[in-house]
């Protein structure tokens, strides 16, 4: 089945803004455009239910319902419990916050291993854990390629190790990480398994039973929401956490791990994300399905339209002698987060010409120090990122390859 895609980008209003027209978008990875069904609910939530929530006059109560529904239809579509779903401000937040709600159940001298593939949201915070008795283990990049070995993670386990932490693909690398088989080794070694799903969810949510992870985090505001940073934390492990919220929530799930207190009208417009899925699902299939279900037919529909986005710009690229592209060279499993180096044109150079042709695209580290260390790629000027989603058309990779060629050449 084809993805219908003027019905898709009728869903965000980004597509028919005048001061847009003309643009194709490429800094996906960055940011996404928000779908229409969230900008409605911040909208009437702010107009409606700007109150403290849960209290029993109709506009506080309602306010307090629509944040426990963006609770469990978010969990439905990721196919866990309600209670295992987290919001706070950022993913970098939220990192933060677990790596200090963690480090008590640990002894002096135990364990963590942290990828060099990571953002450094999923990075920094578990680092910095060595300044508190934590041995700190990196899993490097292969410096060619910018992958990441699972037989070299097998030799870094101990008896002593406690956690892994990677990127479910990185946001300057592409590549898909096995995380249901790294999972497995975890646990196998009696280690929680901890995934920066950032660069991944936007190019469709995950099942996490079926990815076995213990906390999955991504952004909001990179799936079509607002800014806001999702956690999943297994119910089993929560109770283990030391509370980093008011001393009186001790005990409270949704709170333990939250200490900014919730966004309440972010919170309830995130269930737009799952009002764009469920009219996305039921444009293009005719059977009831659960939410979870729903999910993965979704995951095939969007999959299929990259990748076939994918391969044209792909093509292009590996039949020039004049660009590098910094990851797999290929289509098939990973996300369509490529970036390049030009190797005859100064890259800032390039990037201007690209902007000058209407496309919008990053340059930079993108916060990825770390592999672009390990590829001895300069921070400075950094890379060339061109991000796309499920909302992006073949004109507009048309105009993408049409700008290269004229920068490049």
């Amino acid at each position: 089945m084809q993805i219908d895609l003027p019905f898709v980008r009728s869903h965000f209003p980004a597509f028919s803004e005048p001061t847009l027209e003309g643009w194709a978008f490429f800094e996906n990875a960055g940011g996404s455009y928000p779908c229409k069904q969230v900008i409605r609910r911040l909208t009437d939530f702010y107009t409606k239910n700007k109150v403290q929530p849960y209290y029993p006059y109709p506009a506080s109560a309602r306010g307090g319902e629509l944040m426990d529904e963006s609770y469990r239809r978010m969990a439905g579509y990721l196919n866990v419990a309600p209670e295992e779903i987290h919001f706070g401000p950022s993913t970098t937040q939220n990192v933060y916050v677990l790596a200090n709600a963690m480090r008590p159940m640990w002894d002096e001298g135990d364990e963590i291993i942290v990828s060099c593939q990571d953002h450094e949201a999923n990075a920094g915070a578990w680092r910095r854990l060595s300044n508190k008795g934590i041995k700190v283990i990196e899993w490097h990049v292969d410096p060619e390629t910018g992958l990441l070995d699972t037989a070299t993670l097998k030799s870094l386990f101990t008896d002593r190790t406690r956690m892994v932490a990677f990127p479910h693909c990185s946001n300057v690398i592409g590549d898909v990480n096995p995380v249901r088989r790294i999972s497995d080794m975890a646990h196998s070694s009696n280690a929680l398994c901890v995934v920066d799903g950032v660069g991944y969810a936007p190019h469709g949510f995950p099942d996490l039973k079926d990815l076995g992870a213990d906390i999955y985090l991504f952004s909001l505001y990179k799936t079509f929401g607002p800014h806001l940073g999702l956690m999943y934390v297994n119910k089993n492990l929560i109770g283990k956490l030391e509370n980093q919220s008011h001393f009186f929530k001790e005990g409270v799930s949704r709170s333990m791990i939250t200490p900014a207190g919730p966004d309440h009208a972010q919170i309830a417009s995130a269930q737009g994300i799952i009002d764009y899925f469920d009219a996305v699902y039921e444009h293009h299939f005719d059977a009831e399905a659960a939410p979870a279900a729903r999910n993965k037919a979704l995951n095939q529909l969007f999959h299929a339209h990259e990748e076939a986005l994918m391969k044209p710009l792909l093509e292009f690229l590996n039949q020039r002698d004049d660009v590098q592209i910094v990851g797999p060279e290929r289509s098939e499993s990973r996300a369509p987060i490529v970036s390049i180096i030009p190797l005859k044109k100064d890259l800032k150079e390039v990037y201007h010409s690209l902007t000058a042709h209407k496309l919008m695209l990053g340059m930079g580290d993108f916060y990825a120090v770390r592999p672009l260390m390990d590829m001895e790629i300069p921070e400075d000027p950094g890379v060339i990122r061109m991000s796309f989603m499920h909302y992006t058309s073949p004109d507009d990779i048309s105009q993408l390859i049409e700008g290269l060629n004229n920068a490049l050449d």
